[in-house]
């Protein structure tokens, strides 16, 4: 289950990369969105499958829904628009488990170990390579991309490691049919006004467009979302972050083989450092609690 999980997540990058020049990023994802209820809502109808409980959990749910796939889809689809390459986008937000791990401490009591805090460290000092590998200083920007690109891979970084942390905390009695339903729900309503009130809402209905839409739909938000759901109800916030580290360099590989994006051989160092200090922060045993 967590290496098909992390074959089809890295997907979702490539898949950016192929529909978004047919249509805007908050338009693309709400066609998503909508598609996708589209299928699951019959589904669970036809499965007889449970809605969350309460009011409360429909809520908390529903939050959960704008910073997993809100958040965090927004922000990469928005910053991969803007021009950023989605091999260096898939490292950026595969930094999660690294703020995952630093925000379990004090909104879930899991502490962390001295190894895993030298995993952050070296994390952001990978990070911070490749970026500087890409930096263009007479222009203070980056090569094919500027900050504002950066920025909205950082919301989606934040918006999926708050998730992941919110979803373990207040959504543990989530059934999982109904509940990714009214995740999808909360998402679309949050992109939704996003598209209405900052794009156009045109879209060029072509081949590639509608073979990749359908790809995204199925695999990517029914398939890969179920598995993440069933891996975070199972696991602790920290351990389910640790097959994000594996998506970065699968998705580095499927970029250059489809879009020639190479890296410089000081980002590429700068990759190895960043997934090595993911590892050993997931990796390392914590400490016993006081």
């Amino acid at each position: 289950m967590p290496l098909v999980f992390v074959v089809l997540w890295s997907t979702g990058f490539i898949g950016a990369k192929f529909g978004l020049p047919y249509a805007e990023p908050f338009t693309f994802l709400s066609i998503r969105f909508a598609a996708t209820l589209a299928l699951l809502v019959p589904i669970v109808w036809l499965t007889r499958s449970a809605w969350p409980s309460s009011p409360r959990l429909w809520g908390h749910v529903a939050v959960s829904g704008c910073l997993v796939h809100g958040g965090y889809l927004g922000g990469v689809f928005y910053a991969i628009s803007l021009g950023m390459p989605a091999g260096l986008a898939s490292l950026l937000v595969g930094l999660q488990p690294l703020l995952t791990a630093a925000l379990a401490g004090p909104l879930l009591g899991e502490r962390l170990s001295a190894l895993q805090w030298m995993g952050l460290a070296l994390g952001l000092a990978g990070v911070s390579l490749v970026l500087g590998g890409k930096m263009d200083l007479s222009a203070l920007s980056f090569e094919g991309f500027g900050w504002p690109a950066l920025a909205c891979t950082l919301v989606a970084l934040v918006g999926i490691s708050l998730g992941t942390l919110y979803q373990k905390r207040y959504c543990s009695g989530m059934p999982l049919l109904g509940g990714t339903v009214v995740q999808y729900l909360g998402a679309l309503a949050l992109l939704g006004a996003g598209c209405l009130l900052l794009e156009t809402r045109e879209v060029e209905w072509s081949l590639t467009f509608v073979l990749t839409l359908g790809w995204l739909v199925l695999v990517l938000s029914i398939a890969a979302i179920m598995l993440l759901m069933m891996l975070i109800k199972r696991g602790e916030a920290s351990r389910v972050a640790s097959l994000f580290y594996l998506v970065p360099p699968v998705t580095a590989v499927e970029a250059w083989w489809l879009f020639d994006e190479g890296l410089p051989p000081v980002s590429l160092i700068g990759m190895a450092l960043a997934i090595a200090g993911v590892a050993l922060t997931v990796r390392a045993k914590k400490p016993q609690a006081s």
